[in-house]
């Protein structure tokens, strides 16, 4: 295994909610994880189990703006989502891996593992979310900035389309739209 196929492996496990079977790994992955990691592994060993999932809670599931969920970065809450995670399991299955539907193929832990086997090409495409989920992290100040910088700084430098996108997301966030709602306006109204 490569120095950035481990470090995406033990990454996927970092960013993962951390239940039992994560302390029950967190040695293993202390041992073997790259040392960039070293600083968020630490952290995890030295909080408590109800204190650490707390934090990813506070973290992850409350903030839109520190989505793990990489086509959020791109479509937004949008129908083209849709086909945006279609195309995720287009590129699993091209590399002969089945996805399991227990969690959506853009999930960062799930994409940091097919990485950890076929390569980062889903993080390279997916690089301004990454960045901006980098900063966003870093930003709130968590421990899980660390996990992010790491698995960045194995990517290749930003091109300048990742620049203008990473740009343009800061600016406006990801598409929005209201579908469905239009027909919710006539309820009560009386035609006239």
């Amino acid at each position: 295994m490569t120095r950035h196929a481990l470090l995406y492996q033990a990454a996927a496990h970092c960013l993962a909610y951390p239940d039992e079977e994560f302390r029950e790994r967190l040695p293993l992955l202390t041992a073997a994880a790259p040392p960039e990691l070293g600083g968020f592994l630490e952290y995890a060993r030295t909080t408590g189990p109800r204190e650490l999932a707390a934090h990813y809670v506070q973290v992850f599931d409350f903030k839109n703006r520190h989505s793990l969920y990489l086509s959020w970065w791109r479509e937004g809450d949008t129908r083209r989502r849709g086909m945006a995670l279609v195309r995720f399991k287009e590129i699993y299955r091209e590399h002969g891996l089945e996805f399991t539907d227990e969690e959506l193929p853009d999930f960062l832990p799930a994409v940091l593992e097919f990485s950890a086997h076929a390569g980062p090409v889903l993080l390279t495409e997916h690089r301004g979310g990454l960045e901006l989920l980098r900063i966003a992290l870093a930003d709130f100040g968590t421990p899980y900035a660390a996990v992010l910088e790491a698995v960045c700084a194995t990517l290749p430098g930003p091109t300048p389309k990742d620049r203008a996108e990473a740009q343009a997301l800061a600016r406006s966030g990801p598409p929005r739209e209201d579908v469905g709602l239009q027909p919710f306006a006539l309820i009560g109204e009386r035609p006239s």
